[in-house]
């Protein structure tokens, strides 16, 4: 099995829906920093799991300096966002999330 690992930081704001009160209602910006992991059991015909470049275009085109409620349909979690990228990307089984010093979150497929 191959592995590789793209680490991206990003800037970008959210506001989360949350049953209970939270500053976290309120629109607010982190620095995040997400690693993407992927795997595959065969390189492809460049000789890659997947091109790093392919990575961070995805993530970034989508993410950087966006209000990420405008981006997805979901709660933008930490938890949710890790989910989305790991079944956004064909090859990445596995997404670290994390939105400011001490809080990280991971979303990775059995």
């Amino acid at each position: 099995m191959y592995y590789v690992k793209k680490r991206l930081e990003i800037s970008a704001a959210h506001r989360l829906s949350l049953p209970y009160e939270s500053k976290c209602t309120n629109l607010h910006g982190h620095n995040w920093i997400i690693t993407v992991e992927c795997k595959a059991r065969e390189l492809n015909e460049a000789g890659m799991v997947v091109d790093f470049s392919h990575i961070k275009r995805h993530v970034m085109s989508l993410l950087d300096h966006a209000v990420i409620n405008e981006v997805v349909d979901f709660n933008p979690t930490a938890e949710n966002i890790a989910r989305w990228i790991v079944d956004s990307i064909p090859q990445c089984y596995r997404c670290e999330v994390q939105e400011s010093e001490g809080n990280t979150a991971i979303y990775e497929e059995d």
